[in-house]
C-alpha cells in the first residue's frame, strides 16, 4: 500500500497512453492497427514495470536535509539550503516542492533538477520575512524519475520545524561590524565634526599627521622632546532611550514591512551601537498605554533583552496615549537623558495634539522625534501629470508633503530636535543623529 502511494504518473506516460488509444481507435476504425496498438500496450506495461522496478528495488534511493538558520533577520533575506545525495546506480531527475511557511504565501517553493549517480547536489534559495514571530516549515517533497521517467516516486525528508523571526539582527551586525571597523561612513552614516572638547581624558600619545593641534600637550613634549597630544573620548555612559510608538499610526506598510516593524529593526541595531560606544541603551514601548519599560543599562545580557524583548512585541494598533508616556518617564526615568521616538505624524493637526507633552520632555531630556516620510508621495511628486486628475493627486501629494516639513519646523521652534527619513534609510539617518547630538556633548 505505500509503494501505491508514493507512485505518481508523469506527463510522459500520458502521452504514450495517448498514442496507444489513438492507435486502437484508428485500428478500429481502419482495421489495421489493432495488432500494433495491442503490441505498444504490452510494450508500455513492461517498461512501466521496469521503472517500478527500477525506482523501487531499494528502500532507500535518495537522501535529503534541509538546513536553516536557528532564527530568522526580520525584512532581510535568509538563506535555506536543502542538500540532495543520489544513492541510485543511475542519474535520476528530481523534482523538489519544499513546504515553506504559509506566511510567505509561495506557491510555486519548485527545484527541478538532474542528479548523476552516487553524486550530490545542494538547492539555495532566499526567505524574506516581514513580520515577527513563529514560522513553521513543513516536509521536503522529492519526485524521482528514473531515465525512463514514465513514473515518480515519491520521498519525505524532515519534520515540521518551528522558526523565530527576530528583529533584523543581520542589519545590526553590519553596524556593528562597519562601526568596530571605522567604516561607517561607506554605509551613508556621517562623520561628524567634533565641537569643543566636550570627551573624557584618555591617554597621551604622539603625534601624528591629522591630529588637532590644539591638544598638543607642550609639558610631556619638552620630556619626550617630540610632538605628545592628549587624547580625548566621547563621554560615557550617558542614558539613551528608544521609545517605540506601537499605536495604529505605525501601521503602515513599505516594501512588505510595517512602519513598526522598521522602529524595531532600527532600534536593535542603533541600541547595538548605544551600548558599542559605552553607553546606557534603554526602550520603553506603549500604544494606548506603556507596554515594556527596560531600564537603561550597558551590562553584556542588555542586548540579549532587548532583542526578547523586541521579538515579543505586539501591537492591537490602537490610539497611543503620550500623557502615560510622559507619566511613566517621569518616574522611571530621572537622570536626564536621550530619548529617541519612533512614531509618525501625517498632519499639524496629530503633532499639535501632542505638542505639550513633547515640549514637557524636552525640559528634562534631549528629545528626537523620528518619524517617516511618504516615499510613495514623493515618487507621485516627481511624476509629469498627464491629465485634471493627476494635476488634482499631485497637489494633494504636495500639501501632504509640506506637512512633514512644517511639523520639523515647529519642533525645531520648540526646541526639539527631529528626524524626518524614508522608513528604508531609518536605521542609518538614526545612528548619524546620535552620533551628531553625542559629538556635540548634548548626550
Amino acid at each position: 500500500m505505500k509503494i501505491i502511494r508514493a507512485i505518481y504518473l508523469s506527463n510522459r506516460l500520458f502521452a504514450a497512453i495517448g498514442i496507444i488509444v489513438a492507435s486502437a481507435l484508428l485500428g478500429y476504425a481502419l482495421g489495421s492497427f489493432e495488432s500494433l496498438a495491442r503490441a505498444l500496450l504490452y510494450l508500455l506495461l513492461s517498461l512501466v514495470l521496469v521503472d517500478v522496478l527500477l525506482l523501487f528495488r531499494v528502500k532507500k534511493g535518495i537522501s535529503a536535509n534541509r538546513f536553516t538558520p536557528e532564527k530568522f533577520s526580520n525584512g532581510d533575506q535568509n538563506p535555506i539550503r536543502i542538500f540532495i545525495q543520489n544513492l541510485y546506480q543511475f542519474k535520476v531527475r528530481l523534482l523538489v516542492i519544499d513546504e515553506v511557511p504559509d506566511q510567505f504565501q509561495m506557491r510555486k517553493a519548485n527545484f527541478e533538477i538532474e542528479v548523476a549517480a552516487s553524486q550530490s547536489k545542494a538547492i539555495n534559495y532566499e526567505l524574506r520575512p516581514v513580520k515577527r514571530g513563529e514560522y513553521h516549515f513543513g516536509k521536503t517533497n522529492i519526485f524521482v524519475k528514473s531515465p525512463l521517467g514514465l513514473i515518480s516516486r515519491r520521498f519525505q525528508f524532515g519534520e515540521v520545524k518551528m522558526i523565530p523571526v527576530y528583529p533584523s539582527y543581520i542589519q545590526m551586525r553590519k553596524y556593528e561590524l562597519l562601526a568596530i571597523s571605522n567604516q561607517l561612513t561607506l554605509q551613508g552614516v556621517k562623520k561628524i565634526r567634533r565641537l569643543g572638547h566636550n570627551q573624557e581624558f584618555e591617554q597621551i600619545k604622539e603625534y601624528v599627521a591629522g591630529d588637532d593641534f590644539r591638544t598638543i600637550n607642550w609639558k610631556a613634549t619638552a620630556r619626550k622632546n617630540q610632538l605628545m597630544v592628549n587624547n580625548y573620548q566621547d563621554e560615557r555612559s550617558q542614558q539613551v532611550y528608544c521609545l517605540i510608538d506601537k499605536s495604529r499610526v505605525m501601521q503602515m506598510p513599505f516594501e512588505g514591512l510595517s512602519l513598526l516593524d522598521y522602529a524595531i529593526n532600527a532600534t536593535l541595531a542603533l541600541s547595538n551601537i548605544i551600548i558599542k560606544k559605552g553607553d546606557r541603551a534603554g526602550m520603553i514601548t506603549f500604544q494606548h498605554k506603556v507596554s515594556t519599560v527596560l531600564p537603561a543599562s550597558k551590562r553584556n545580557k542588555q542586548m540579549q533583552l532587548i532583542q526578547e524583548s523586541l521579538y515579543n512585541q505586539k501591537t492591537l494598533y490602537k490610539e497611543a496615549d503620550y500623557s502615560r508616556l510622559f507619566v511613566t518617564l517621569k518616574r522611571k526615568v530621572t537622570q536626564r537623558s536621550l530619548l529617541l521616538l519612533f512614531t509618525n505624524f501625517e498632519s499639524m493637526a496629530a503633532l499639535e495634539r501632542q505638542l505639550p507633552y513633547f515640549s514637557n520632555l524636552a525640559k528634562n531630556h534631549v528629545l528626537v522625534v523620528i518619524f517617516f516620510q511618504n516615499t510613495e508621495l514623493k515618487e507621485l511628486l516627481e511624476s509629469r501629470p498627464k491629465s485634471v486628475k493627476d494635476i488634482y493627486y499631485k497637489t494633494i501629494a504636495e500639501k501632504y508633503d509640506n506637512e512633514k516639513r512644517l511639523i520639523v519646523k515647529e519642533l525645531r521652534k520648540h526646541g526639539i530636535y527631529s528626524v524626518l527619513t524614508p522608513p528604508q534609510d531609518l536605521t542609518v539617518n538614526t545612528i548619524n543623529k546620535y552620533l551628531e547630538l553625542k559629538s556635540r556633548g548634548l548626550v
